[in-house]
């Protein structure tokens, strides 16, 4: 047990080890409260005075809720040492959380972006105070969970830390190489002289690293069996960085370097957020001090990122989900052109949906005012154009092969491996599900938006064949009348009713379409989407839950084989359930990676498959829908026509009549000449108001029908109505 005056800590409990002090758990004497005391060795003493008391000073110029913060400083009671109190982070550090099997191949999106938006939070406080780190690194950021259970991370370990102004530079050397700038890696690494001198934007290298790390699981830049094994190939790697590359691996031994300015397809961010980020990587990883962005530019593009709100996307055809990030104040035209940016559907055909719903968005449109969506209930976005299916990005991860021989370091090693491999395969499997259940749910949805454009079309045809049966009857009647009155039929009838006649063909055949396309999205027609209910995965599989009672066995071999390292040696019995427990690794392993691949990898593809076929037809039927309304439309225009002109000349009729009865000779068949034309036009104008009395009636029993067939639902529709 130590102490200082007002702490005391366990030498056993300790939390961190670095060069120069050792850090560990320590309680409040009064309040029994927990804290974390840093106490410097033999070796800090050796440093300057000057360099002893930096840390100090840097300490008691900051407070911010993303950096550590400094309680006290005291002497330990025995030594006289300082010691430094600090809050204490029980949740470790982002190494701890990036060296869980989980994230394996790198955080989820939203536990990325809180530890890009507390680093880049704490480092700005750095830099309002004129302060750098100079040893960033993922063992330097504490984590732990804020009172709404988020994580909240901190800055911390500053006995690197120096004051200095964006324009001065320093020479002194530190940091963890791995994270460490390349000018600064040439000295400290590989011990060559330079004159070199090194500004603050070193730091941005090293969050440059930090962050690829986070969103990958792994170091950016890496040359065979790794930096520390193989220096020189390192320093070649980021020296020799094309710019904007943000990524370098050599996977043999002497081979060459594959150059990246993406990250990896494994990784857990949505390409959304990538689009954003990686522009932000590639400029903080420059070698080149005069290339890299200040610290003005990285906080405002980054702080721009994290100012932004989320959009749920699904492209249905394309069976893609997408997180569209937005600023709240965008409008709804911003919102079209960045799905636009990832679906590459143009604003103009695209469609969307929403809890089964057109969802139609005025330009004016904040995107705060957008409905709430998230990853189970997203916006669905259709195409009127025919693109292909492109399906869920994952890479395929192999299962690694165990080691024959026995060996605890080798063996803990690749059981952490295996362990990562298979919670990769775990989330997959979930994104796999979720990705099937949103395209049932958007065929589904599209179904019904199918059949209410039926609808729509179909109660627009039983209106133009109204009116077309109308004109057709009125016509006949007009001409008979006028025929019975004048003995002849004006050539104007004639040509109406041909006209007339001439639309009877298109319309039957219209109606006849119609009826085809009806049939095609009845149950059992060829657009039936019952279909999605047998292909593919299910929840009720329980495909993800299978793989992890395969994970949990894997997982517990994985921690004992970890125990089992740091043993060094085990006995004899021991050593044999280790091999015993190695054979099951495998066992677990190999099922595993056989049930992701045919159940939920197989599955999907054939759910795949059947989607793309069944979009195919969509498409084509949906087209031929659209020019069946629009013709729909031509002939109700041409209708229209001949219907105003009907009813023009019905009302120009009797005058017609009475001004050739008043003295006017008709060319042909005179009717008028003899002494009753008065009491024949008489009776003639009493059929002629009967007639047009019986035409008024029938016009508002058709407009009758027409208003039942308007109060139809679209379920009433598909029973109800007879084939025209």
């Amino acid at each position: 047990m130590q102490s200082t005056a007002n702490y005391l800590w366990l030498l056993s409990d300790m939390l961190g080890q670095g060069a120069t002090a050792n850090v560990f758990r320590g309680r409040n004497k009064k309040t029994g409260d927990l804290y974390a005391v840093k106490v410097f060795n033999n070796l800090s003493f050796l440093r300057p005075v000057d360099v002893q008391m930096r840390e100090f000073e840097v300490l008691k110029k900051l407070n911010h809720k993303n950096i550590v913060k400094l309680f006290a400083i005291e002497e330990e009671m025995s030594s006289r040492h300082k010691v430094l109190v600090m809050e204490y982070c029980p949740c470790a550090s982002l190494y701890s959380v990036l060296e869980e099997p989980s994230n394996a191949y790198g955080l989820p999106e939203s536990e990325f972006l809180i530890v890009s938006r507390d680093v880049v939070a704490g480092m700005n406080h750095l830099r309002e105070n004129g302060i750098i780190h100079r040893d960033i690194k993922p063992g330097n950021i504490m984590r732990v969970i804020g009172e709404d259970g988020q994580s909240v991370y901190k800055l911390t370990d500053f006995g690197a830390a120096r004051e200095l102004e964006d324009d001065e530079q320093f020479v002194s050397l530190y940091g963890t190489e791995e994270y460490l700038h390349p000018d600064m890696y040439e000295r400290a690494v590989l011990r060559k002289e330079h004159q070199k001198k090194y500004g603050a934007t070193v730091d941005l290298w090293s969050i440059g690293v930090t962050f690829y790390h986070a969103a990958s699981g792994s170091l950016p830049f890496r040359p065979f069996e790794g930096p520390r094994r193989n220096k020189e190939v390192m320093y070649k790697i980021i020296t020799g960085k094309p710019s904007g590359a943000i990524s370098g691996v050599q996977r043999a031994e002497n081979g060459p370097i594959e150059w990246s300015r993406d990250l990896p397809i494994s990784c857990n961010l949505s390409i959304g957020l990538q689009s954003l980020f990686t522009p932000v990587l590639a400029n903080i990883l420059e070698a080149d001090q005069e290339k890299c962005w200040g610290f003005e530019q990285f906080f405002t593009v980054t702080n721009e990122i994290f100012d932004r709100i989320v959009i749920h996307v699904f492209s249905l055809q394309q069976m893609t989900l997408h997180k569209i990030y937005i600023h709240a104040y965008n409008k709804a035209s911003d919102f079209h052109d960045l799905v636009y940016k990832q679906t590459k559907i143009p604003s103009q055909h695209q469609e969307l949906l929403y809890e089964g719903r057109r969802l139609v968005l005025d330009q004016g449109t904040q995107a705060q005012h957008f409905p709430t969506t998230t990853e189970e209930n997203p916006i669905v976005v259709v195409t009127s154009e025919m693109v292909n299916i492109i399906g869920l990005r994952y890479e395929e991860i192999m299962i690694p092969k165990l080691h024959p021989h026995y060996d605890l370091d080798i063996d803990a090693n690749m059981a952490k491996a295996v362990t990562g491999v298979v919670c990769y395969y775990c989330r997959v499997a979930a994104s796999l599900m979720l990705t099937q259940e949103l395209m049932r749910k958007g065929i589904h949805w599209l179904t019904e938006i199918m059949k209410e454009e039926y609808n729509d079309t179909f109660h627009k045809n039983t209106e133009v064949a109204l009116k077309f049966k109308f004109c057709i009857r009125t016509i006949e009647k007009d001409q008979k009348i006028y025929e019975h009155l004048m003995q002849s039929v004006e050539s104007d009838l004639y040509e109406i009713n041909a006209k007339l006649l001439r639309l009877s063909s298109p319309q039957e055949k219209l109606q006849s379409a119609l009826q085809d396309i009806k049939n095609k999205l009845c149950p059992g027609g060829l657009l039936t989407d019952l279909w999605t209910s047998i292909e593919g995965s299910h929840p009720s599989d329980r495909n993800v839950e299978k793989l992890q009672v395969h994970l949990s066995s894997i997982t517990e071999i994985a921690f004992q084989f970890k125990k089992d390292k740091a043993q060094r040696r085990l006995p004899y019995n021991e050593e044999q359930i280790h091999k015993f427990d190695k054979q099951k690794l495998s066992i677990h392993a190999t099922k595993a990676f056989s049930f992701f691949k045919d159940e939920c990898i197989g599955k999907y593809n054939a759910f795949c498959s059947k989607a793309q076929e069944w979009m195919r037809k969509m498409h084509v039927l949906r087209k031929q829908l659209l020019a069946l309304t629009r013709q729909c439309f031509d002939i109700e225009d041409e209708v229209s026509k001949c219907e105003h002109y009907i009813n023009e000349y019905q009302q120009t009729m009797p005058q017609k009549i009475f001004a050739t009865s008043g003295g006017i000779k008709p060319t042909v068949n005179p009717i008028y000449t003899s002494p009753n034309t008065l009491v024949e036009m008489t009776l003639g104008m009493r059929k002629l108001k009967e007639e047009m009395e019986g035409v008024v009636k029938e016009l508002s029993e058709n407009n009758h029908i027409l208003e039942r067939f308007g109060a139809l639902t679209m379920d009433g529709s598909f029973r109800n109505v007879d084939c025209m």
